[in-house]
């Protein structure tokens, strides 16, 4: 089945804002329309072959980016096809649940909610939400990868109209046959993912993967994703570590409490915290640069832009066990920092380069975010 036209490759350069990317095509720089939303990260390499169409004739950029290669397979980026492969499976008889199903309207308005499609099987009414998720590793499939209010808003909204006896759904299709397992994304979304369990005895939760072919046509295997819904019952609290990532522009000899004056390097710099209660408010301290010195680390982030602070929500002590997978993806580490009451030898540690451009530094985390709480609950 097809749902795109003549693509061209190009490689990836940069991503200026959410819905752009500069791209090298045929020797030059241009600038291409991003239908995604997502932060991508895992995706966006330097250098990653990018899938273009050519933009209709009224689009204010010349090329959208549909599909991104990803070890030598496409992954669509293109959401507003979703839907299109949503409608394929529903008519073809391959989504669970909605076999016989006929689809009404699409895009269809209830009050101030609006939601992808309003079906019909025997005499009741099925609200249908769809959503995209590229976010996939180690046999585990995640949604968000981003904070999405809009989804939390969909999931309560559908909820609601369960009460009125008809049928919800929300259908997560995932741009892969490897994965095994879908959960919501509780690491980066916990609100998503509360919303979620709150309601989920009310409407359905459907996962699918979907295959691509090179030429960008869809195969024929569809296959349906287990949720392992006491993996996020247990885990989806706001508790747990984190990696807080900071960059600094200029060499610095800086004073840090009992560590004394210590010589930092510009480059990025990756600090492994933890914080067992109320992680979101540990996160959002890291962010400002006005509070009082407490941590090793507030020293330095005074000095240092912000670059992310990414949450790992856990109940296993993973802390030390975290530090040494950073460790061996980085470059370096400053002795004594950050561990002065366990048995690591450092918690930050250096890297020439932004760790969010490193294939390495994403699969360390994909363990950690995607994998371990699998294989501990299953």
């Amino acid at each position: 089945m097809r749902f795109f036209g003549d693509t061209l490759k190009a490689k990836f350069i940069s991503r200026p804002n959410r819905f752009t990317v500069v791209c090298e095509l045929e020797s030059e720089l241009v600038t291409a329309y991003l239908p995604n939303p997502g932060r991508l990260w895992e995706l966006f390499f330097p250098g990653a072959r990018l899938y273009l169409e050519k933009a209709d004739s009224g689009g204010k950029l010349p090329y959208t980016v549909v599909a991104v290669e990803r070890e030598d397979r496409p992954v669509i980026l293109h959401t507003h096809k979703t839907n299109f492969v949503a409608r394929h499976l529903i008519e073809s008889g391959r989504v669970p649940g909605l076999v016989g199903a006929v689809i009404v309207k699409s895009e269809v308005t209830i009050g101030r909610s609006r939601f992808d499609f309003q079906l019909e099987k025997g005499g009741v009414n099925i609200y249908l939400e769809v959503k995209s998720c590229t976010l996939f590793g180690g046999g585990v499939a995640m949604f968000p990868d981003a904070v999405t209010a809009r989804g939390k808003r969909h999931v309560e909204e559908l909820a609601s109209l369960a009460k009125t006896g008809a049928k919800c759904i929300v259908l997560f299709i995932v741009g892969s046959l490897e994965p095994d397992y879908f959960m919501p994304e509780y690491h980066t979304d916990l609100a998503f993912t509360r919303a979620l369990l709150a309601v989920k005895s009310q409407i359905e939760v459907i996962a699918l993967g979907v295959g691509w072919n090179p030429d960008l046509t869809l195969k024929e295997e569809v296959k349906t994703l287990k949720i392992p819904w006491t993996v996020v019952e247990q885990e989806a609290w706001d508790r747990g570590y984190y990696l807080l990532i900071l960059k600094l522009t200029k060499a610095k000899s800086l004073e840090v409490g009992s560590l004394g004056v210590l010589e930092f390097k510009p480059g990025y710099y990756i600090y492994v915290g933890s914080a067992m209660n109320s992680l979101t408010k540990r996160l959002e301290r890291h962010r400002r640069l006005r509070k009082k010195m407490h941590w090793h680390i507030d020293y330095l982030r005074h000095v240092c832009d912000f670059r992310a602070a990414i949450p790992i929500r856990t109940s296993i002590r993973i802390e030390c066990e975290l530090a040494e997978a950073v460790k061996r993806a980085a470059d370096s580490e400053i002795p004594g920092f950050g561990s002065s009451d366990c048995a690591c030898r450092s918690h930050l540690f250096y890297m020439p380069q932004d760790p969010l451009n490193s294939r390495s530094f994403h699969r360390m985390l994909q363990y950690f975010r995607m994998q371990k709480p699998i294989q501990r609950y299953l």
